[in-house]
Order: structure tokens, then C-alpha cells, then sequence
């Protein structure tokens, strides 16, 4: 069985962080683990509270799972502070992980700040040079370049920019109200675009987390890049498109879904007499 370790952080209601990864790396068929950044009190509407790992902890974690069970792939998620993100590279390059998925993950879907400011420029020089893949959705891109991204052109270009800035494919996500869910990859010089059904569903907490999990699994499983796109922007589609409904906010997606199949829309009326 391959192995895929999740770095991130905790979500108390189980709709994205480690408990979409892991919900996530089951679909797929791989063993998952996780090295827990922090600690999360959220729910559909929010984040209430954070508590981070001391960097003491977050090096115990990732050296107790890497030095026990070797990982084929790794995603990162939540890293709230430099001093975190300086131990986490550290031990990437200790055991010399080759598949690395990264989800500069800033802002929650529901608005709250999960990074420190000067965490996000630090994440850029030492953690993506490392990294296989980026995938910033397009307020993350706009950080990261200093500049909006409005258009698909535009995307593309963000794409190149940062991809040959930081020597790593890059994949900027559409899917924050730019061509409704079409995405595109910039990898080894071309630009790959993925185009994506828009789903009328507001219940789409977690989508990051878990497209940056689903890619890292289907690295981990032997897919190459591009392929690994194409299949977990199928499996997200199946995820939003069963229209489970939970929570008073912007709840989350069902990770049971097959991953792998035909792309099925639920009708919202019949899922919800299920």
C-alpha cells in the first residue's frame, strides 16, 4: 500500500485540514498520516480559535511517522508560523521525500487568517523550490505576486511567473469565481489547462485541502503530474456535486465518493430526502 503523509492543521469539524486529507487518502487507497501544525476550533461558519504545535513537536510528529513508515508522497497544508515552516522543510529534505504537494493555505473559505504575514514570503523561498507542485487558489496567487489576477490570461500568466520564479509546477485554481472551476498547471515549460463543471453548490468547505490531497495520492500511486490533476479535479467534482448538506455555513463535501467513475450530480431535492 503507498503512504501519503498530511502536514497541516486540525479542523474540529472534519470538513477540511487533516480530517479531509484523510478522508481523502481513503478514497484513493493509500495509507495516510498526518504531523498536525495546529489545532483548530471551526465549524461551517468559522474559526473560533487556533492552538499551534510547539516546532519541538511538529519535528517529533513528522520524524515518528518518517522514521517508521516511509512516505511516497507528502501534503502540506496549514503552517501558521515561520518557526513551523522552518522545521517542516528541514525534515522534507532529512528523508529526502520526492512527491511534495504544497497548499500555501492563507485565508479559510470562510474568511479567517491562518497564516502569519511574514510566513507567506518565507513559504515561497524555502519551502516551494523543494516542492513538486504548488496550488494556489486565486486570492493565494494574488499574495504571492503582489497583484490581481483577474482573467484566464492572467492566470496563465501567474502560472509561469511563479512557476519559473520557483523552479516547481504550479497549479493556480480557478475555482474563487475566475471561469467558474477551470484551473490550469504550469509544469517542465508547458501550460496545461483543466476545465472544470461549475456545481452550484455553496458547500464547498475543504476543497483546497482536499484537491492537494487527492494530487499528492495520485503522485503517491504512481500517476504523473498532469494525470494526478486530471483525476482529483474528477474526484473533487464527485465530492461537491452528492450535495451533502451539514452545517449553517459553508459546509462540506461528501469524501466518500468513488475515486474514480463517471462525474455525477446529485439532485439537491433528492439527496435531501436520503
Amino acid at each position: 500500500m503507498k503512504v501519503v503523509l498530511s502536514i497541516a492543521g486540525s479542523d474540529s469539524s472534519g470538513g477540511a485540514g487533516i480530517q479531509a486529507d484523510l478522508k481523502t487518502m481513503c478514497a484513493h487507497g493509500v495509507f495516510g498520516m498526518t504531523a498536525i501544525t495546529a489545532m483548530t476550533a471551526q465549524n461551517t461558519m468559522g474559526v473560533t480559535d487556533i492552538m499551534e504545535s510547539t516546532p519541538r513537536f511538529m519535528a517529533e510528529q513528522i520524524d515518528a511517522c518518517l522514521s517508521d513508515i516511509p512516505a511516497d508522497a507528502v501534503k502540506i497544508g496549514m503552517l501558521p508560523s515561520v518557526d513551523l515552516l522552518e522545521v517542516v522543510v528541514e525534515k522534507l529534505k532529512k528523508y529526502g521525500i520526492k512527491n511534495i504537494v504544497t497548499d500555501p493555505v492563507m485565508v479559510s473559505t470562510s474568511g479567517s487568517s491562518l497564516m502569519e504575514n511574514s510566513t507567506s514570503a518565507r513559504m515561497a523561498e524555502i519551502l516551494f523550490p523543494i516542492s513538486t507542485v504548488i496550488t494556489p487558489n486565486i486570492p493565494e496567487t494574488e499574495v504571492l505576486l503582489g497583484r490581481t489576477v483577474s482573467n484566464k490570461a492572467e492566470m496563465e500568466q501567474a502560472s509561469i511567473e511563479l512557476g519559473e520564479k520557483y523552479g516547481c509546477a504550479v497549479l493556480v485554481k480557478g475555482g474563487h469565481s475566475i471561469e467558474d472551476a477551470n484551473d490550469v498547471l504550469y509544469v517542465n515549460g508547458k501550460v496545461v489547462w483543466f476545465e472544470g463543471r461549475h456545481i452550484d453548490n455553496p458547500n464547498t468547505h475543504g476543497t483546497g485541502c482536499t484537491l492537494s490531497s487527492a494530487i499528492a495520492s495520485n503522485l503517491a500511486l504512481g500517476y504523473d503530474l498532469v494525470q494526478s490533476v486530471k483525476n482529483s479535479k474528477d474526484y473533487l467534482s464527485r465530492a461537491i456535486g452528492a450535495f451533502l448538506d451539514l452545517g449553517q455555513g459553508a459546509g462540506p463535501m461528501n469524501h466518500m465518493v468513488p475515486a474514480d467513475g463517471d462525474i455525477v450530480i446529485s439532485d439537491k431535492r433528492e439527496w435531501a430526502l436520503r
